[in-house]
């Protein structure tokens, strides 16, 4: 299955500020449907752009970062009534998004106060995480620095719709410079992204749309809230036919590492109570390899 021929969507959203579990809140949301022929060219763009009023004052360094203000907002829909249409979107798509997990947070968050969940996808590429890995030659790796390497043009910068389509166009250009694979399993490997797990009973996606254990002590229950247990499946072994092997099979241990990795990238602090990367306390040394 070539990734070309799914559905890519890349995505931003402008915030009142940094913490989503501080009560910040999302006052613009944008999606880009970027049609990607076999050349990895872009050949096509389609957006959904929403302005949202948040509820709450836009703080004044917020309005100067993203040119958003409590009077652009006045009057504006809050985000539950978009909500189901901005789900619409995401699902089953390819999702493409600059420091994912932040943005990630902030959706997630909304989607549950509407009594929703996030949606099920093919494939989670962060570029910021694939500018890293692939153009680290980069001293720095923000969005606009990225784009302006790869001649790629920012009109607007900061504000989720030109965020979004340079993120999108960014992920496209990194694969075609960098050759990426076109089958879709290989592309989320390469890119180091997050995908579907393995179907060999031990994970699966749940129904609401994160991925839970199907095995174990935990059984039922979300890896997020076991991200210690995860580690664990990377080192646990049986001992079988005299010799100690491996618990796990590789193509599992392979989807926890990339997982790991993908979740303990976000920036934003994490809720107190929750399974951000400063609440695990955990060695990362299994993934990094």
């Amino acid at each position: 299955m070539d990734w070309t021929d799914q559905r890519i969507v890349a995505f931003d959203t402008e915030t009142t500020g940094l913490n989503p579990f501080d009560g910040d809140k999302i006052v613009e949301f944008a999606g880009v449907v970027l049609q990607v022929n076999a050349d990895l060219e872009v050949t096509g763009t389609e957006h959904h752009s929403f302005l949202l009023n948040p509820g709450i004052p836009i703080p004044r360094e917020s309005t100067r970062i993203t040119g958003i203000s409590d009077e652009d907002v006045a009057g504006k829909p809050p985000f539950s009534k978009h909500a189901a249409e901005i789900r619409a979107l995401l699902e089953g798509a390819i999702l493409i998004a600059h420091n994912l997990m932040f943005d990630q947070a902030f959706l997630r968050l909304a989607f549950k106060e509407c009594d929703m969940w996030w949606p099920p996808t093919v494939a989670e590429v962060d570029t910021l995480r694939l500018s890293q890995r692939r153009l680290d030659h980069l001293k720095q790796h923000r969005l606009g620095l990225v784009a302006e390497a790869l001649d790629i043009p920012m009109d607007s910068a900061h504000r989720a719709a030109h965020d979004a389509e340079a993120c999108g166009r960014v992920f496209v250009e990194i694969a075609r410079l960098k050759k990426a694979p076109i089958d879709l399993h290989e592309m989320i490997v390469w890119a180091d992204a997050v995908g579907p797990p393995p179907s060999t009973g031990h994970i699966e996606i749940g129904d609401h749309g994160v991925p839970v254990f199907m095995e174990g002590p935990h059984a039922g229950a979300s890896v997020e809230v076991h991200p210690d247990h995860l580690q664990w499946m990377l080192m646990a072994l049986d001992r079988r036919d005299g010799e100690w092997r491996s618990r796990y099979p590789d193509s599992v241990k392979e989807w926890v590492r990339r997982w790991l990795r993908a979740r303990a990238s976000g920036r934003f602090r994490a809720n107190p109570r929750g399974g951000g990367s400063r609440d695990w306390g955990l060695d990362p040394a299994p993934w990094q390899t």
